[in-house]
């Protein structure tokens, strides 16, 4: 997550430099004939269709980028598990670095906004934040040797995401106060640059590679996907239904998550908030304390609770939050939201860790391919649909969007119930699967 809030800064910018464009397409002069009130109703008028506008080119662009990130997503971190996992992180950096040079130029040169859904399509055939995500937490568990240590990493994972996410959305508020839109992008893209180079040279590798088994491209794409087939064709109904229950709870609540952030920035920017951007980066900061707060709570409670406690506290987290985001109408409130939120982000590496509990190291890969793909395909999915959404409500009832995924947030939490009941999924359970699925941790390849 997300890695969520990646979505609502990339719509931040999208609306800027739109609302930028069409301030200078559209300038309101006050004219002696034209009274305050007109001048006003003009803005507002003015403002809504930016708002719409702003919405659907989200729209647009989520869409272009879905079907290659999800295609490459999937068989990138699948392939990880056969020539390693930095593939899956170099690959989706070169890609992020060519979209945040295309939002420079676009910006810069003052070139077509559509520009940018190109821009997207391309950068989406390295893979995507999607990719990096699965490549990070495969990474990450194969480097863990039991589950509490898997969760809590994982939820470090998500926390320092979220932590220099909304670092980076405060001081790019001040940035764009001071110096405009290109001095921003060219930063982001000097340090992503460095993040490359970190990866390529630096950066070592979890898994080891024999260069005897290299084969050839059809007998690896092969192998590729009979490792995804068998993670559920293989192994007890048991497994196969535990595992599949883990995917669609936590893609169904990414969906929910996602598309509600994804138009937080546009809430607020809206009346009767009217942020500004150094307001709305208060808020993202706000946000990112909900990261923090969310690894304390999953180290604290993971001490006294089962893990599918802590994701029923986490998703109740987020329908209370939405649901009170739907009518804040003073910035107290959008910032008292924030409360209720505190743990919206507990079950997202809790349920990283339970799914990565029910397969083999070296099933690692094929895991985290799809958990990824699936959430690329609910993130995409659902931004697009928000976005629609708010595109049509917005004048009528802007909260309408997540009172909406309040009420889906039902789905994960009955899911998560269903499961729940159906397997208790302790530690002993877990390895009473694995030894019967004949998988056991001694296959699994050398770690550097």
């Amino acid at each position: 997550m997300r890695h969520q809030q990646h979505q609502p800064q990339q719509t931040a910018r999208s609306f800027l430099i739109w609302t930028r464009n069409c301030n200078r397409r559209h300038k309101i002069h006050m004219q002696p004939q034209f009274s305050m009130h007109m001048c006003f109703t003009l803005f507002c008028t003015v403002f809504q269709e930016v708002q719409k506008a702003a919405s659907l080119f989200s729209m647009y662009s989520d869409l272009s980028s879905m079907i290659p990130s999800l295609i490459v997503t999937l068989l990138l971190v699948a392939y990880s598990d056969q020539r390693g996992r930095k593939i899956t992180i170099i690959m989706p950096l070169i890609g992020s670095l060519i979209y945040t040079l295309s939002f420079l130029a676009v910006s810069f040169f003052e070139l077509n906004l559509y520009l940018l859904i190109a821009a997207n399509f391309v950068s989406a055939l390295f893979g995507g934040i999607g990719t990096m995500l699965g490549g990070c937490f495969s990474y990450v568990a194969d480097l863990c040797e039991d589950s509490k240590q898997k969760t809590l990493r994982m939820a470090v994972v998500d926390m320092m995401i979220g932590l220099l996410a909304g670092v980076a959305s405060i001081t790019t508020g001040y940035f764009l106060h001071a110096v405009g839109f290109n001095w921003p992008f060219f930063t982001s893209a000097i340090f992503q640059a460095v993040n490359l180079l970190y990866a390529i040279f630096i950066l070592e590798e979890t898994r080891v590679i024999d260069p005897s088994e290299t084969v050839a491209c059809c007998r690896a794409m092969q192998k590729l996907v009979c490792g995804i087939y068998n993670l559920f064709a293989g192994g007890r109904s048991q497994r196969k239904c535990i595992l599949v229950l883990l995917i669609v709870t936590f893609s169904s609540l990414s969906f929910v998550n996602t598309g509600g952030l994804s138009m937080i920035t546009l809430y607020e920017l809206n009346e009767p908030l009217c942020w500004s951007e150094i307001l709305v980066g208060y808020g993202a900061a706000a946000s990112t304390s909900i990261f923090i707060t969310s690894f304390v709570g999953v180290y604290l409670f993971s001490l006294c609770l089962r893990n599918t406690a802590i994701a029923f506290i986490g998703m109740l987290s987020v329908a209370i939050s939405m649901f009170m985001t739907a009518f804040a109408k003073t910035t107290l409130n959008m910032f008292l939201v924030r409360i209720p939120a505190m743990f919206a982000i507990m079950p997202f590496p809790v349920l990283r860790s339970m799914m990565s509990k029910v397969v083999s190291k070296s099933e690692q890969g094929a895991l985290f391919a799809c958990v990824a793909f699936m959430e690329n395909l609910s993130t995409n999915g659902s931004s697009a649909v928000f976005s629609r959404i708010y595109a049509a409500t917005v004048v009528w009832c802007p909260g309408f969007v997540f009172l909406l995924g309040a009420g889906l947030s039902i789905i994960p939490i009955s899911l998560l119930g269903i499961l729940r009941c159906f397997h208790s999924l302790d530690s002993n359970d877990t390895q009473a699967l694995l030894s019967e699925d004949g998988t056991e941790a001694s296959h699994d390849p050398p770690v550097t």
